[in-house]
């Protein structure tokens, strides 16, 4: 518990005291956001805000990690240094597009295909490493092969198909992981909403963590009484540690990008965040569970999908004004901070939701 809340301080202080220097510097070497010319006309008084952004939360979560790690005198655990990996990995994705974009002078980076090949290569490597590496002495691999909901479903162990079955769970995961990406970087579009969406993601996933160390089948930890129901999770106090230390460096880092926005993270945080969802889902064997505490996101880019297919199949119809869908609610007339606040309040209903559907299906599993 001493590293977790070490962890956090020192990535929300990180975070927050760091952001203006970066603000500046930014600045000063013509790290600006572009804007669409066909979106909101409203945002155009935002060309030139610094973006890349989530470089700071990125750098204030491993300092924070780190750090934590150092005062507690705690080794790291692999765990959290693969979902480190898929952030950073997918972060990476990110700042080549920003840069790209800020080179190219356009509001287009990479291709759609590039950018979706360089996530799914951080993609294979993660599930790789998952489903290989061993999580202890006893030979047990970080991640079981199986596609999860709350907990394993033990008749969707794609183990016992062999190298098929193990080829399948990659392709699995990519799948998570590049539709969690794109899903958060559809979200950000307006000033703070991905940024509180994904802190309120993150608690709800600290939570579930925190709950699984305490119920640990791997550790101990669990009462007596509590072991037919407990979790087979590797390190999933790390995991919580990992969680809230992204929420401190998230709330540091919305400080100055709530509106109006100083900061935007750009797609090198988007993606990151994304990829931080689809870790978190697959370290603590939840994968079905992010369709609710990834909801907002979800919504938001189905928006986009939505709008495509009727757009193609009635000729240049649209269901909504403009999509993503915060941009329909803003040329409806509705405030920019009232969207945020309001899709914010969604994203709390979503994660309260999840860990209630956690907690009930503990209550209720068989002895």
């Amino acid at each position: 518990m001493l590293v977790l809340l070490a962890s956090a301080g020192i990535a929300l202080l990180v975070s927050l005291l760091a952001t203006p220097l970066f603000i500046r510097g930014f600045a000063r070497i013509g790290w600006g956001q572009f804007i669409r010319d066909d979106g909101p006309q409203s945002h155009h008084v935002k060309r030139g805000t610094p973006t890349m952004g989530g470089l700071i939360f990125i750098v204030a979560t491993l300092v924070g990690y780190f750090g934590g790690k150092l005062l507690g005198q705690d080794l790291p655990t692999l765990p959290v240094l693969l979902v480190l990996l898929l952030i950073v990995g997918m972060g990476a994705v990110g700042f080549l597009d920003d840069f790209l974009k800020i080179s190219n002078q356009r509001s287009l980076g990479l291709g759609g295909w590039a950018k979706v090949a360089g996530q799914v290569i951080v993609s294979v490597a993660f599930s790789v490493l998952a489903i290989t590496l061993p999580a202890g002495p006893e030979g047990q691999p970080l991640v079981n092969a199986t596609i999860s909901g709350i907990r394993d479903i033990p008749w969707l162990d794609l183990a016992q198909w062999g190298a098929i079955g193990g080829i399948l769970f990659v392709l699995w995961i990519t799948i998570i992981n590049v539709s969690a990406a794109n899903a958060v970087n559809v979200t950000d579009g307006l000033d703070g909403l991905a940024t509180g969406v994904m802190i309120l993601a993150m608690v709800g996933y600290a939570f579930i963590a925190f709950w699984q160390s305490n119920q640990s089948c791997r550790v101990g930890g669990s009462a007596e009484e509590n072991l037919y129901r407990c979790y087979e999770v590797a390190a999933p106090l790390d995991l919580a540690t990992l969680g809230a230390t992204l929420v401190g460096a998230l709330i540091g880092f919305l400080w100055w990008n709530t509106s109006p926005a100083q900061i935007f993270m750009g797609d090198v945080g988007s993606l990151a965040l994304g990829g931080a969802l689809a870790g978190f889902a697959v370290m603590t064997d939840t994968q079905l569970l992010l369709i609710l505490l990834a909801g907002l996101p979800i919504i938001v880019t189905g928006s986009v999908i939505v709008q495509r297919v009727y757009f193609k199949a009635t000729g240049g119809k649209r269901v909504f004004l403009m999509t993503p869908l915060h941009h329909h609610f803003e040329l409806k007339g509705w405030a920019e901070v009232t969207i945020v606040v309001r899709f914010w309040i969604i994203t709390g209903l979503f994660v309260a939701a999840a860990v209630g559907a956690f907690y009930f299906e503990w209550t209720v599993y068989p002895r």
